[in-house]
């Protein structure tokens, strides 16, 4: 078993470990986020509106960056995977 904290190989990156996260559940919802300005941006963009809306987020995975091209102008666009701790019954 891992400790706290740590990158367990074969698991697609970083975990924590059970002691730390004892019979909980998490839920995972992906996101769009845009920027005129950078990936970074729109990455930041999805998971600090996220924030408004879910609690107790805990890992934010980027799975897609992306550019949408219209002439001159440049949006950039990065998926983000969230996970939070669910609480539903």
């Amino acid at each position: 078993m891992a400790g706290a904290g740590q990158v367990v190989e074969g698991c697609g990156g970083y975990v924590e470990s059970e002691e730390a996260m004892p019979e909980s559940v998490y839920k995972i919802v992906e996101l769009v986020g845009t920027s005129s300005e950078s990936w970074e941006m729109a990455a930041n963009a999805a998971v600090n509106r996220a924030t408004k809306s879910l609690r107790d987020l805990r890992i934010a995975e980027i799975i897609q960056l992306d550019m949408h091209i219209d002439g001159k102008k440049r949006v950039y666009r990065a998926k983000v995977r969230l996970s939070f701790k669910y609480e539903g019954e």
